[in-house]
Protein backbone atom coordinates (compact mmCIF):
# COMPACT_ATOMS: atom_id res chain seq x y z
CA UNK A 1 0.00 0.00 0.00
CA UNK A 2 2.47 2.62 -1.27
CA UNK A 3 2.74 4.98 -4.63
CA UNK A 4 1.30 1.73 -6.58
CA UNK A 5 -2.26 2.42 -6.28
CA UNK A 6 -2.37 6.38 -6.74
CA UNK A 7 -3.95 6.25 -10.65
CA UNK A 8 -7.36 5.40 -8.38
CA UNK A 9 -7.76 9.23 -7.64
CA UNK A 10 -6.69 10.27 -11.05
CA UNK A 11 -7.86 7.51 -13.92
CA UNK A 12 -11.14 8.07 -15.18
CA UNK A 13 -14.05 5.96 -13.68
CA UNK A 14 -15.10 4.26 -16.95
CA UNK A 15 -11.61 3.12 -17.44
CA UNK A 16 -11.02 1.72 -13.26
CA UNK A 17 -14.50 0.03 -14.14
CA UNK A 18 -13.06 -1.81 -17.12
CA UNK A 19 -9.99 -2.42 -15.24
CA UNK A 20 -11.55 -3.47 -11.88
CA UNK A 21 -14.86 -5.62 -13.08
CA UNK A 22 -13.19 -7.71 -15.68
CA UNK A 23 -10.78 -9.66 -13.26
CA UNK A 24 -13.30 -9.72 -10.83
CA UNK A 25 -15.79 -11.20 -12.78
CA UNK A 26 -13.27 -13.89 -14.22
CA UNK A 27 -12.51 -14.34 -10.64
CA UNK A 28 -15.73 -15.15 -9.52
CA UNK A 29 -16.14 -17.33 -12.68
CA UNK A 30 -13.57 -19.47 -12.02
CA UNK A 31 -14.40 -20.03 -8.24
CA UNK A 32 -18.02 -21.27 -9.00
CA UNK A 33 -15.97 -24.11 -11.39
CA UNK A 34 -14.52 -25.90 -8.47
CA UNK A 35 -17.35 -27.28 -7.59
CA UNK A 36 -18.57 -28.38 -11.27
CA UNK A 37 -15.18 -29.64 -12.17
CA UNK A 38 -15.07 -31.73 -8.58
CA UNK A 39 -18.25 -33.49 -9.65
CA UNK A 40 -17.20 -33.74 -13.30
CA UNK A 41 -14.24 -35.62 -12.42
CA UNK A 42 -15.92 -37.43 -9.65
CA UNK A 43 -18.92 -38.59 -12.17
CA UNK A 44 -17.03 -39.92 -14.07
CA UNK A 45 -14.73 -42.38 -11.42
CA UNK A 46 -15.94 -45.95 -11.51
CA UNK A 47 -15.33 -46.58 -7.85
CA UNK A 48 -16.78 -43.23 -6.70
CA UNK A 49 -19.98 -42.60 -8.92
CA UNK A 50 -23.14 -41.24 -7.66
CA UNK A 51 -22.42 -42.00 -3.87
CA UNK A 52 -18.88 -39.34 -4.60
CA UNK A 53 -21.75 -36.99 -6.19
CA UNK A 54 -23.44 -36.78 -3.00
CA UNK A 55 -20.90 -36.43 -0.86
CA UNK A 56 -19.88 -33.41 -2.77
CA UNK A 57 -22.78 -32.03 -2.50
CA UNK A 58 -23.88 -32.86 1.14
CA UNK A 59 -20.02 -30.86 1.67
CA UNK A 60 -20.65 -28.14 -0.47
CA UNK A 61 -23.06 -25.90 1.56
CA UNK A 62 -20.15 -26.37 4.59
CA UNK A 63 -17.91 -24.39 1.57
CA UNK A 64 -20.41 -21.60 1.46
CA UNK A 65 -20.80 -21.02 4.77
CA UNK A 66 -16.39 -20.44 4.72
CA UNK A 67 -17.03 -18.15 1.93
CA UNK A 68 -19.69 -16.27 2.99
CA UNK A 69 -17.51 -15.55 6.45
CA UNK A 70 -14.62 -14.88 4.63
CA UNK A 71 -16.17 -12.73 1.70
CA UNK A 72 -18.11 -10.73 4.91
CA UNK A 73 -14.42 -9.91 5.99
CA UNK A 74 -12.62 -9.11 2.87
CA UNK A 75 -15.43 -7.47 0.99
CA UNK A 76 -15.46 -4.97 4.85
CA UNK A 77 -11.95 -4.63 4.59
CA UNK A 78 -11.98 -3.76 1.04
CA UNK A 79 -14.54 -1.00 1.56
CA UNK A 80 -13.01 0.20 4.43
CA UNK A 81 -9.29 0.17 3.11
CA UNK A 82 -10.45 2.05 -0.38
CA UNK A 83 -12.24 4.89 1.97
CA UNK A 84 -8.70 5.49 3.95
CA UNK A 85 -6.84 5.36 0.78
CA UNK A 86 -9.05 8.04 -0.33
CA UNK A 87 -8.77 10.08 2.49
CA UNK A 88 -4.69 9.13 2.57
CA UNK A 89 -4.75 7.29 5.90
CA UNK A 90 -2.15 4.99 5.17
CA UNK A 91 -1.43 3.65 8.66
CA UNK A 92 -5.82 3.10 8.85
CA UNK A 93 -5.60 0.81 5.87
CA UNK A 94 -2.66 -0.70 7.06
CA UNK A 95 -3.88 -1.48 10.81
CA UNK A 96 -7.55 -2.60 9.19
CA UNK A 97 -5.97 -5.33 6.58
CA UNK A 98 -3.61 -6.58 10.09
CA UNK A 99 -6.97 -6.70 11.53
CA UNK A 100 -8.60 -8.86 8.54
CA UNK A 101 -6.18 -11.18 8.82
CA UNK A 102 -6.07 -11.66 12.18
CA UNK A 103 -10.09 -12.24 11.98
CA UNK A 104 -10.16 -14.52 8.90
CA UNK A 105 -7.15 -16.61 10.44
CA UNK A 106 -8.93 -16.95 14.08
CA UNK A 107 -12.70 -17.16 12.11
CA UNK A 108 -11.82 -19.80 9.85
CA UNK A 109 -9.78 -22.28 12.90
CA UNK A 110 -12.65 -21.57 14.87
CA UNK A 111 -14.99 -22.73 11.80
CA UNK A 112 -12.30 -25.86 11.13
CA UNK A 113 -13.01 -26.66 15.27
CA UNK A 114 -16.38 -26.58 14.77
CA UNK A 115 -16.76 -28.53 11.75
CA UNK A 116 -14.19 -31.27 13.12
CA UNK A 117 -15.97 -31.58 16.57
CA UNK A 118 -19.60 -32.07 14.96
CA UNK A 119 -18.84 -33.73 11.71
CA UNK A 120 -21.25 -36.49 12.07
CA UNK A 121 -24.21 -34.09 13.11
CA UNK A 122 -23.68 -31.16 10.29
CA UNK A 123 -23.75 -34.53 7.73
CA UNK A 124 -26.92 -35.54 8.51
CA UNK A 125 -27.74 -32.26 8.97
CA UNK A 126 -27.08 -31.72 5.07
CA UNK A 127 -28.79 -35.33 4.13
CA UNK A 128 -25.51 -37.81 4.38
CA UNK A 129 -26.60 -40.51 6.41
CA UNK A 130 -29.09 -41.33 3.74
CA UNK A 131 -27.53 -44.43 3.44
CA UNK A 132 -23.97 -46.37 4.33
CA UNK A 133 -22.18 -45.59 1.19
CA UNK A 134 -22.86 -41.46 1.43
CA UNK A 135 -22.17 -41.41 4.69
CA UNK A 136 -18.84 -42.82 4.33
CA UNK A 137 -18.17 -40.82 1.60
CA UNK A 138 -19.38 -37.58 2.78
CA UNK A 139 -17.43 -38.18 6.30
CA UNK A 140 -13.95 -38.74 3.97
CA UNK A 141 -15.03 -35.47 1.74
CA UNK A 142 -15.88 -33.83 4.71
CA UNK A 143 -12.45 -34.11 6.35
CA UNK A 144 -10.21 -33.24 3.84
CA UNK A 145 -12.63 -30.46 2.64
CA UNK A 146 -12.77 -29.24 6.60
CA UNK A 147 -8.65 -29.06 6.92
CA UNK A 148 -8.71 -26.94 3.92
CA UNK A 149 -11.34 -24.59 5.20
CA UNK A 150 -8.17 -22.22 6.76
CA UNK A 151 -6.39 -21.64 3.46
CA UNK A 152 -9.47 -21.14 1.23
CA UNK A 153 -10.88 -18.73 3.94
CA UNK A 154 -8.17 -16.88 3.61
CA UNK A 155 -7.60 -16.67 0.08
CA UNK A 156 -11.26 -15.72 -0.47
CA UNK A 157 -10.98 -12.50 2.15
CA UNK A 158 -7.41 -11.22 0.92
CA UNK A 159 -8.70 -11.23 -2.86
CA UNK A 160 -11.19 -8.18 -2.55
CA UNK A 161 -8.05 -6.37 -0.48
CA UNK A 162 -5.46 -7.34 -3.01
CA UNK A 163 -7.92 -5.55 -5.28
CA UNK A 164 -8.63 -2.44 -3.04
CA UNK A 165 -5.08 -1.63 -3.20
CA UNK A 166 -4.85 -1.65 -6.79
CA UNK A 167 -3.88 -5.10 -8.03
CA UNK A 168 -7.20 -6.46 -9.48
CA UNK A 169 -5.10 -8.86 -12.00
CA UNK A 170 -2.77 -9.98 -9.35
CA UNK A 171 -6.01 -10.91 -7.38
CA UNK A 172 -7.12 -12.74 -10.48
CA UNK A 173 -3.99 -14.54 -11.47
CA UNK A 174 -4.04 -15.58 -7.61
CA UNK A 175 -7.48 -17.19 -8.67
CA UNK A 176 -6.94 -18.60 -11.44
CA UNK A 177 -3.87 -20.39 -9.72
CA UNK A 178 -5.56 -22.40 -7.80
CA UNK A 179 -7.77 -23.24 -9.91
CA UNK A 180 -5.70 -24.29 -12.47
CA UNK A 181 -4.11 -26.52 -9.90
CA UNK A 182 -7.78 -28.26 -8.96
CA UNK A 183 -8.09 -29.17 -12.67
CA UNK A 184 -4.68 -30.69 -13.07
CA UNK A 185 -4.77 -32.51 -9.45
CA UNK A 186 -8.17 -33.41 -9.78
CA UNK A 187 -7.21 -36.35 -12.10
CA UNK A 188 -4.25 -36.99 -10.31
CA UNK A 189 -5.80 -37.75 -7.10
CA UNK A 190 -8.99 -39.62 -8.10
CA UNK A 191 -8.39 -41.66 -11.25
CA UNK A 192 -4.43 -42.39 -10.66
CA UNK A 193 -4.23 -41.98 -6.74
CA UNK A 194 -7.62 -43.51 -6.31
CA UNK A 195 -7.68 -40.60 -3.60
CA UNK A 196 -11.67 -40.71 -3.69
Amino acid sequence: MVQSNQFLGTEPIGKLMRKYAIPCIISLLVGALYNIVDQIFIANASYLGSYGNAANTVVFPLTVVALAIAVMVGDGCCAFVSICLGKKEMDDAKKSVGNAIVMIIAGSLLLTAVYLIFQTQIIAMFGGTVNEETFYYSKEYFFYITLGIPFYMFGQSMNPIIRADGNPKFAMASTLAGAVANILLDPVFIFVCKGG
